[in-house]
């Protein structure tokens, strides 16, 4: 142990002696005081971490300063963004509003004996066996019961059921308790329209009672025959299938309606139209 002690101490005076010759061959030959070289030796790493530091820390000041103000920016570009895609979706809306309505103007000009009330649909009730939406406008702005609903292009939507104050429910050509007397357009048949679920032909409308003799083409076009709920000719669907029903006797046609429910928006009520 004492030998090991011995050696390190040895060492350690070595390398004293070393460092001192050096030191005072480096004063001699630059002309500097062995105690200023032995300080300077010292203090220069010391100095150099220091200065190291300080960069650093003003880089990491600095980063943070440069990432708040991106956050910043981040913030408002977010908030910008937003605006715009508000604007974006408003322009839409009102070009789809201002499209409606020059098809519902085409309309008038077509029917001037039409007075035509627009609204927006609210709500959806879908059942089973019916078929229902509710829209924004009731009596205070002239909505009655049994008044015809239609599109901006003519299309029948459906029915007035229910009406109050500023509301109205209409019960849709897809309402399987809804029956409208209809006409295929080419050839003159007539028959009644009703919503397709009782049958299984769920989104679909039916065509009943139409003669055995029938030749139904896919696309013809069915309108309304008139009636006191229905003016004349306004269309419910086209034909994709004909058959004949459980009797034998009648033929029916499946019609895809006319009315676009997936994408309804805005209808108009009927609210006085002239009868023949």
């Amino acid at each position: 142990m004492k030998q090991i002690f011995s050696k390190r101490v040895r060492r350690v005076l070595i390398a004293a002696v070393l460092v001192t010759i050096v030191l005072s061959i480096a004063a001699g030959t630059l002309g500097f005081r062995l105690p200023d070289i032995t300080v300077q030796t010292v203090l220069q790493p010391l100095r150099s971490g220091a200065q190291a530091l300080t960069r650093q820390a003003e880089g990491i000041y600095s980063y943070l300063f440069r990432y708040e103000a991106l956050e910043e920016q981040v913030k408002m570009l977010e908030a910008e963004n937003a605006q715009l895609r508000e604007e974006v979706r408003a322009a839409a809306a009102l070009t789809r509003e201002v499209e409606r309505l020059t098809a519902a103007l085409g309309l008038k000009i077509q029917r001037e004996d039409f007075v035509l009330l627009d609204a927006y649909i609210i709500g959806w009730d879908s059942g089973d066996w019916s078929e229902e939406c509710t829209i924004n406008k009731g009596s205070v702005a002239g909505v009655q019961l049994n008044q015809c609903v239609v599109t901006a292009n003519g299309e029948v939507v459906g029915l007035v059921t229910e009406v109050g104050p500023n509301y109205a429910v209409v019960k849709t050509v897809l309402d399987s308790s809804l029956e409208i007397s209809a006409t295929v357009a080419t050839s003159g048949y007539n028959g009644m329209v009703q919503g397709g679920y009782a049958t299984g032909e769920e989104g679909y409308l039916r065509m009943n009672y139409l003669p055995s003799d029938a030749v139904i083409c896919n696309h013809d076009q069915v309108v309304t025959a008139g009636s006191t709920l229905y003016p004349r000719d306004l269309v419910l669907g086209s034909v994709v299938d004909a058959g004949f029903d459980e009797t034998g006797v009648a033929k029916y046609a499946i019609l895809e309606p006319a009315a676009d429910f997936g994408s309804l928006e805005q209808i108009f009520v009927l609210t006085s139209y002239a009868t023949e």
